[in-house]
């Protein structure tokens, strides 16, 4: 059999294909990465509707980044959230919080505004946790710490189950994959996007209301 430059490249295409890590996300196929536009309308106030739930963005979530570390839109990510909030028959309402870039303290800060006391933190790398009001900061109902291997179902999930929380249910955790290699791969590049999140965090600053159309 003649080998040939097309032929080798087939072949290390299809070994390349092969290796793909089992626990990686398969978010390509869905992603549609469709425009997004966060509108500020003011200081972010109580809610007084306790069928809702709050996602609160970090500083630079679909503003200064808009993927996450392994490349899901933000615009994505956020649809998906909302969804799986709505087909619980609950509201979505989304903040921006300005104060910190830590998951935990922005869904903390998030709580005490949401009408149900159930909130969703997001960082722009991925990072995602349900809170709880009454909770301390670094407590939480349910912790997703492993961004590179969160994909569009799951933040669906992660939608669903925080809108449960606000129902007063006790939802299964949202199924988490386990990858130990991904901490090396992906820890310089984290701590990069954890420090230009942290770039835009302005200190006392109150969350914003954001009005969301995709």
């Amino acid at each position: 059999m003649e080998i040939n430059e097309q032929l080798i490249r087939e072949i290390v295409g299809q070994v390349l294909a092969g290796m793909a890590q089992p626990g990686a996300p398969k978010t390509a196929a869905a992603a549609t990465g469709r425009p997004m536009t966060l509108v500020e309308k003011g200081e972010a106030r109580p809610g007084t509707r306790s069928d809702e739930v709050i996602i609160a963005l970090a500083p630079a979530f679909g503003k200064y980044q808009n993927k996450t570390i392994v490349n899901v839109p933000h615009s994505d990510v956020l649809r998906e959230m909302i969804a799986g909030i709505e087909e619980e028959g609950v509201h979505a309402r989304v903040i921006r919080v300005l104060r910190t870039s830590d998951v935990a303290f922005a869904a903390h800060d998030a709580t005490k505004l949401s009408g149900s006391g159930i909130s969703i933190g997001i960082q722009s790398r991925g990072t995602t946790v349900i809170h709880q009001k009454g909770l301390p900061p670094l407590s939480n109902l349910e912790l997703f710490s492993q961004s590179p291997l969160l994909d569009l179902e799951a933040y669906r999930q992660i939608g669903k189950n925080a809108a449960q929380y606000a129902k007063g249910q006790s939802p299964t955790p949202v199924p988490t994959k386990n990858d130990q290699m991904a901490r090396p791969k992906y820890q310089a590049i984290a701590a990069v996007l954890h420090i230009k999140e942290t770039e835009h965090v302005v200190p006392g600053a109150k969350p914003v209301e954001l009005d969301v159309q995709f």
